[in-house]
């Protein structure tokens, strides 16, 4: 191989000075480089975002003028939860029905506060059921009411309210509520008093 190249170097002349521009041929001791493929960089691929793909942003909480504005506008509204929408409803309807909104919201913010406390179940329905909480429950069991109920509606419209935190809860942080005639006993604060209920924390 080499003594070949010698001699086809000590043979050829110099025909056209652009020649001499030239890259100068390199060799392989396994291919020949007048047999060797060209080489073609493989480019590198990176993926692209497609913007109709990708997640769209979540849109900015509706702003309501009043709590009787947000409920009829969560009247007829879908939530993530069915069965904590039922408990919170079911709950808002049989400790708070004959209340003002604002004393159901309350309520319903009471369950929410304790799935969020730490000392109590970590969720609405856990929440609910735990024994000795709420008299209406018997057994771990939630009562049925007629979903057509105009009060249980109401009271529906109140839960997804709470749910969807598009109130401020008119009795903040408080954990626990009674009716203004009974007495609660321990070291509690009161934070609000709405309607017939007084709420504590």
């Amino acid at each position: 191989m080499t003594l070949a190249l010698g001699g086809l170097m000590s043979t050829s002349t110099i025909t056209n000075a652009a020649e001499l521009d030239r890259p100068a041929l390199t060799t392989s001791l396994t291919t020949p480089a007048i047999n060797a493929p060209a080489q073609t960089p493989v480019p590198t691929v990176f993926p692209t975002l497609d913007p109709e793909a990708s997640a769209a942003p979540k849109p900015a909480p509706a702003t309501f003028t009043s709590l009787d504005h947000a409920v009829a506008a969560h009247a007829a509204g879908e939530t993530d939860n069915a069965e904590a929408l039922r408990c919170l409803a079911t709950t808002i309807y049989f400790e708070s029905k004959g209340e003002p909104l604002a004393g159901q919201l309350a309520v319903a913010n009471v369950v929410l506060n304790r799935a969020k406390s730490g000392r109590f179940a970590a969720d609405v329905c856990g929440v609910v059921k735990q024994r000795g909480q709420f008299s209406f429950v018997r057994r771990g069991v939630l009562p049925s009411v007629d979903a057509v109920n105009r009060m249980y509606r109401t009271a529906e419209a109140v839960a997804k309210v709470a749910l969807a935190s598009a109130w401020k809860s008119p009795a903040p942080d408080a954990l626990f509520f009674n009716g203004r005639k009974v007495g609660l006993p321990g070291r509690l604060t009161k934070v609000a008093l709405i309607g017939n209920h007084i709420f504590y924390r």
